[in-house]
């Protein structure tokens, strides 16, 4: 049952849709405005992997720069493969 987030290009409210099945036939417009304009948006993530007792327990960040932009690589703590 994934959950989508949404944020409207006319009042720029963020809202979250849960599809219970695929088939699932559901009207998509703005809780706020009732538009029909909107975009999804990345979800942000809010837990933490491994033992804050531990060091080098926080997570680190490496952005790099390309032709085609840029990028940003995460390292979290905890066990590997």
């Amino acid at each position: 049952m994934p959950i989508y987030e949404f944020k409207c290009l006319k009042c720029q409210e963020c809202f979250e849709l849960l599809l219970m099945n695929n088939n699932e036939k559901i009207e998509l417009k703005c809780p706020k405005c009732k538009s029909e304009d909107f975009e999804r948006i990345l979800s942000a993530t809010n837990f933490s992997i491994g033992n804050p007792s531990k060091e080098n327990a926080e997570v680190s960040a490496k952005t790099r720069t390309c032709s085609s932009g840029s990028c940003t690589t995460y390292d979290i703590p905890g066990p590997t493969r």
